[in-house]
């Protein structure tokens, strides 16, 4: 199927085809149709499936082609002389917000509203990003200059409400992109602020790379008779992403990362753990061993962290090293490698990380490097992706069997670990094997629900995927008994 067949203007058309694309993603075949119609979207697709110009193609085109509403300048500002005309319906000059697009973090926000820059070009629709991190007085300044679209982070999008530099009463169009990790954030109070003050009358749309009882609980709360679009079964990776374990001690993993960037078997990549002191420690390090790298996480500026993405997309730096609050925005084109330097303590963030490999038809590695101590981490992320991880021990670095696993620290005087179910237990001095925890304890912002594990999809009843509680893993990791790497790797003959 060609872009041209999914009802796009001749104009959209040559913005897209300006980009090299000829073919839509399928989120993208399904869901543009949907969101010309007018209906209300509820669409599970993951980080590299191209769910971005799923909704901002379509919005572009309602924009274009229907007249705005409401006020034609925010509060306080002062209106142009003569009567406001938006030009062609789009947003041009001092017109009315028309759509309201909000986003986990800073890095998405700014891409996002680059699409949409981009997408425009054959018809410019005056867009401005609103986050956190930066001044406050030019963006007030660029809401002034009567913006159609609106880019924003939730806590800076509300200061701006308190601040009466920014009128929502006439958003015609709402996305939440990725609304999970809004709700993963602690964004959810925000979101239902932010939704007081709307119209009632708007066309919703949602996008979500996995479904927790909260997503399900907003969903049915925001959309109206929503079609429902899952081009990916829940929960699972892109096929483009080959998926590798190496068993390693705990105190041999930078050496082991080392080692394989300067063999070769790693070249540019991006590499998390779990702290922002790890971040940081860790690009130390390997600028120690000669290699270049940079560190991002939420104690960088937004300046340092825009720095620090473009030093690695153009070559300047070899390594990026991460915290979470990149597994998910960050757009890195061709990126050949995601390490998992330390595992995430919940599963669903181990398909965000490696997410950022694997796309636009280019396929990607994720290496994840894994001590005792994450033994039962890795058993619940391979329990949610319903399939055990192939694990290749490195010559020379084969994990001692005497080193017995240790509580893994999440904040100071705090210690988990992450349970067979793949929940975290917290508190504890040991692992806790099948043990089962309401919380995500102070390592994250509470979820308010558990991952849906057999429940249908809001606006889809009955299209879900059950859960296998009882999935044989690769990695021979019982219920009872947390078997070391060695160990399994012997047992299973690799």
């Amino acid at each position: 199927m060609s872009f041209d067949r999914l009802g796009l203007s001749p104009d959209l058309l040559r913005a897209v085809a300006a980009q090299g694309y000829a073919e839509p993603t399928p989120v993208q075949a399904e869901a543009i149709p949907i969101v010309l119609a007018g209906r209300d979207l509820l669409a599970g697709a993951q980080t590299g499936t191209g769910k971005t110009a799923a909704f901002v193609l379509p919005m572009l085109q309602r924009l274009a082609t229907t007249s705005a509403r409401g006020p034609a300048f925010p509060p306080g500002a002062a209106p142009a002389r003569g009567p406001v005309t938006p030009a062609r319906g789009a947003g041009n000059g001092r017109g009315p917000i028309r759509t309201l697009i909000l986003t986990p973090t800073r890095e998405l926000c700014l891409q996002v509203e680059e699409s949409v820059r981009t997408y425009s070009s054959q018809r410019p629709v005056r867009s401005v990003p609103i986050y956190g991190g930066v001044g406050f007085d030019p963006q007030a300044r660029a809401l002034r200059s009567g913006p159609a679209v609106v880019v924003a982070t939730p806590g800076r999008l509300l200061d701006h409400v308190t601040q009466r530099t920014i009128d929502l009463s006439t958003v015609e169009i709402l996305v939440l992109d990725e609304a999970d990790r809004m709700l993963d954030m602690g964004f959810i109070r925000d979101i239902r602020k932010i939704l007081a003050l709307l119209p009632a009358e708007r066309q919703n749309l949602l996008f979500s790379a996995t479904f927790s009882n909260e997503i399900r609980q907003l969903a049915d709360g925001l959309l109206r008779d929503p079609a429902f679009v899952q081009v990916t079964p829940k929960n699972t990776t892109a096929d483009l992403v080959r998926q590798v374990v190496h068993p390693v001690d705990r105190e041999r993993k930078r050496e082991l990362l080392s080692h394989l960037i300067r063999t070769g078997r790693i070249d540019q990549a991006l590499v998390f753990t779990r702290t922002k002191h790890g971040a940081n420690r860790l690009s130390q390090q390997l600028e120690r061993d000669g290699i270049s790298s940079a560190a991002i996480h939420g104690n960088k500026s937004q300046s340092q962290r825009v720095r620090a993405l473009s030093d690695l997309k153009n070559g300047r730096v070899a390594i990026l090293v991460a915290t979470d609050v990149a597994a998910r925005g960050l757009d890195i084109d061709a990126l050949p490698h995601v390490v998992n330097y330390e595992l995430p303590t919940v599963p669903e963030d181990y398909i965000h990380r490696i997410g950022r490999t694997g796309r636009a038809g280019i396929d990607g590695d994720a290496v994840s490097l894994v001590c005792i101590d994450e033994a039962p981490l890795l058993l619940g992320i391979e329990r949610l992706l319903g399939r055990g991880i192939p694990a290749q021990t490195i010559s020379g670095f084969e994990p001692d069997r005497s080193i017995r696993a240790e509580p893994i620290k999440f904040r100071s005087g705090m210690v988990g670990h992450q349970a067979a179910g793949g929940q975290r237990s917290m508190g504890g001095s040991r692992p806790m094997n099948g043990s089962r925890s309401a919380g995500r304890g102070a390592a994250a912002p509470a979820r308010g629900g558990s991952p849906t594990r057999g429940g249908a999809t809001p606006g889809h009843r009955g299209a879900h995927v059950q859960a296998q509680r009882n999935v044989p893993s690769a990695t021979g990791i019982g219920s009872r008994r947390v078997a070391l790497p060695g160990e399994r790797l012997a047992r299973n003959g690799r």
